[in-house]
């Protein structure tokens, strides 16, 4: 029986069955991988964001260019990347279950229930970033916590440390999931629309300029897939539109997960509490919507990088 090598070329692609075999476990990795090669790329602006949405005292005076300067003067370089191993920890099993989940839910919604077109990436993608922010919300919590200390003020010695505190300090595993009801009400659309919008304006692109946007998979010739430079516009579009939508309910969720760490904390307690108080107290552009430039700056190349990332990652490991 001649070996797979000697077979040709196209043996060394695995048959459909071999290709069926670990796909969730393919699946996972091609998710974990775009989440932090996308975080990665903009560490340095969610640290900033992080101490401009929850009015750190030594930058709340400070704009979003003017903060990027300022931290490393304060802090050195590396400041930029405060809590960046508390992501890294956190952003791989995110973003291997939200991308992992998001194909699961996509094909349970159009087998189970008949939903089809553009509405099941809606809810595949809604369902899929509520799943694994439950999933991943304690780890989320300590990196926010760990972002938001200033050098010569830690409280925190590093992540085990921060685990340690919570759990004694804030009333064990619920001190994990504060804030996690406006996480989970704002993940529903900003997961929602920034996948729909994403497989929208691939499917269209496609489909009215295939030779001009598209070539073929490399792991599946007869599947067509968008240009590098394409994927990145069509991510970065569809971070941009998922932001505007659900920032001040991620304003919300920062404020709460820092609890104690700021002295107004007794009145966030709730949602609806955070939201009237950072309202009443800050107004809409300066509260609701504090830092939406950066974020912008933020998550369009972020949800570029993943989407780009994530289809290269699904041709390398056999996932088309």
């Amino acid at each position: 029986m001649a070996s797979p090598a000697a077979a040709g070329p196209g043996a060394a692609l695995p048959p459909a069955a071999a290709r069926r075999d670990f796909y969730w476990l393919r699946s996972f990795i091609a998710g974990g991988v775009a989440g932090c090669c996308a975080k990665t790329t903009t560490a340095p602006l969610d640290r900033v964001k992080i101490l401009l949405q929850a009015h750190n005292h030594h930058y709340k005076h400070l704009g979003v260019f003017s903060t990027l300067c300022a931290v490393p003067k304060k802090e050195g370089y590396l400041g930029l990347y405060k809590g960046n191993g508390a992501m890294m920890i956190r952003i791989f099993p995110y973003g291997a279950i939200q991308f992992m989940a998001f194909d699961q839910y996509k094909k349970v919604i159009k087998k189970q229930l008949g939903i089809s077109g553009h509405v099941h990436r809606l809810m595949a993608g809604s369902m899929a970033g509520i799943t694994a922010v439950i999933c991943t919300y304690p780890l989320d919590m300590v990196r926010v916590r760990l972002a938001f200390q200033v050098k010569g003020e830690h409280k925190y010695m590093g992540i085990i440390h921060a685990f340690k505190m919570i759990y004694t300090k804030e009333g064990g595993l619920s001190g994990f999931y504060r804030g996690l009801m406006p996480t989970v009400v704002g993940m529903a659309p900003y997961a929602g629309f920034s996948f729909f919008t994403f497989g929208t304006l691939k499917s269209i692109g496609l489909a009215q300029a295939p030779n001009l946007l598209g070539r073929p998979s490399l792991d599946n010739p007869d599947v067509l897939v968008l240009k590098t430079h394409v994927n990145l516009l069509c991510g970065g579009i569809a971070g941009a539109i998922a932001q505007t939508i659900s920032y001040p309910l991620d304003v919300t969720r920062r404020r709460m997960q820092l609890g104690a760490v700021l002295p107004d904390s007794e009145k966030c307690l709730t949602m609806v509490q955070t939201l009237k108080y950072v309202y009443q107290q800050h107004g809409v552009q300066r509260g609701l919507y504090r830092g939406l430039s950066l974020n912008y700056i933020r998550c369009i190349p972020s949800q570029a990088v993943a989407f780009t990332t994530y289809e290269l990652m699904k041709q390398f490991l056999h996932l088309n």
